[in-house]
């Protein structure tokens, strides 16, 4: 039996009235522009959950995003919990959870990350809730020289890329969709792992579980002191695989370009065909505190479904008013017409594709001692949640 909750996410034509409703009364808990019609209005039933939101005391970990920004603000409340709120990188959540102090009791973390230390260290101290925060089409990470006659992806067999960091989620990612689409295996290429990352900053440490490198391709360090981007302008190496876009790229450096010019078509193209959005982060939770509390996956997976829900209804009313995009609202319409009303979904029934692919790769690609599955990396008690009646 399939548990729904609230907030609906659907508003196709059927639901639009009601959908509008909550618009309504959740634009005017945001309080903005103190437009007519959007007065703060919260309700009996709100009121008396409010009440309830004081027993358990949570330490919650994550980027302060648009889609969680309403939980870390306290517009949205976990049912039951009173929660503090850590703004933290990636990568030091990770440090945290695996191998840390694990002061988080609910913490955004790696995918791939996760996937290694459960199968790989037999990590069992989290377990996963189908909750993504973070998830990004990779297409846009690939930067070439310009000078090394790379034009199309097949270009790349027999070259030499740079990275950071070989088996974090977007490496792994983007290693599985290039042999799958264009015929290029990690063992076609000679990798090159720098000694520092020039975006190191917004990201914070890289775990052990983003280095791990598998047998049988060919992986060496780069020359020490450099990192990846200085790799790519000294000519160590012909492209780069990264999660975030490169310093030099960044500075303007006319050796430097994507290898993929026209990357959002690229990657709208991808989803058209495959229907996959690929995941980076998820949310895990400490599974001796969900064991005590077996209400608290769906009260934890209801907030952060609730906060996406009041981003969407903020992006459709007024973001485009708020953000400094002159073709905001075009952009919103063209995802929405590619992807559904909700894009950006939670839950295992929506996300199984995707998630079963980056377990595959995880596998193929020498990093997973075995093939996950999802029934094994994420909590029973949340396999059936859903965000919506339908």
């Amino acid at each position: 039996m399939k548990t729904s909750n609230k907030p609906q996410i659907s508003i196709n034509k059927s639901n639009r009235r009601d959908f509008l409703k909550i618009a309504t009364l959740s634009a005017g808990a945001l309080g903005l522009m103190g437009t007519q019609g959007f007065s703060v209005n919260i309700s009996e039933s709100r009121a008396k959950e409010e009440k309830n939101n004081s027993g358990l005391k949570l330490t919650v970990a994550g980027y302060n995003v648009n889609r969680v920004k309403s939980l870390v603000d306290g517009r949205v409340k976990i049912k039951g919990c009173t929660i503090n709120f850590v703004q933290a990188g990636i990568g030091d959540m990770n440090t945290n959870t695996f191998s840390g102090d694990q002061t988080y009791d609910v913490t955004e973390i790696g995918l791939h990350p996760f996937m290694l230390a459960y199968a790989n260290d037999h990590f069992r101290d989290y377990t996963l809730l189908p909750i993504f925060p973070l998830r990004i089409f990779r297409h846009k990470s690939v930067f070439i020289r310009n000078d090394r006659g790379i034009k199309k992806p097949e270009d790349l067999k027999g070259k030499t890329i740079g990275t950071p960091g070989y088996s974090s989620t977007s490496l792994t990612w983007l290693r599985g969709i290039f042999q799958d689409e264009y015929g290029i295996k990690p063992e076609d290429v000679k990798w090159v792992i720098s000694n520092k990352d020039s975006s190191a900053d917004a990201a914070g440490k890289i775990s052990k579980q983003e280095q791990v490198n598998p047998k049988g391709v060919n992986i060496i360090k780069g020359t020490a002191g450099l990192d990846e981007s200085e790799l790519l302008i000294t000519g160590e190496v012909d492209a780069l695989f990264h999660a975030a876009e490169p310093k030099a790229y960044i500075d303007g450096n006319p050796l430097v370009d994507r290898l993929f010019p026209d990357s959002r078509k690229t990657e709208r193209a991808y989803f058209s065909k495959t229907g996959i959005f690929p995941i980076m982060h998820a949310v895990a939770i400490k599974k001796e505190l969900l064991n005590k509390n077996p209400w608290l996956a769906k009260a934890v997976f209801n907030a952060y479904s609730e906060a996406k829900t009041m981003d969407y209804i903020h992006m459709k009313k007024l973001g485009w008013v708020y953000d400094s995009l002159p073709w905001y609202g075009q952009e919103l319409e063209e995802t929405r017409a590619l992807m559904g009303e909700n894009f950006w979904p939670y839950g295992i029934g929506p996300n199984r594709k995707a998630l079963d692919t980056l377990f595959r790769y995880s596998f193929e690609q020498g990093l997973s001692s075995r093939k996950l599955t999802i029934e094994e990396l994420f909590h029973p008690s949340s396999l059936e949640l859903i965000e919506s009646d339908a």
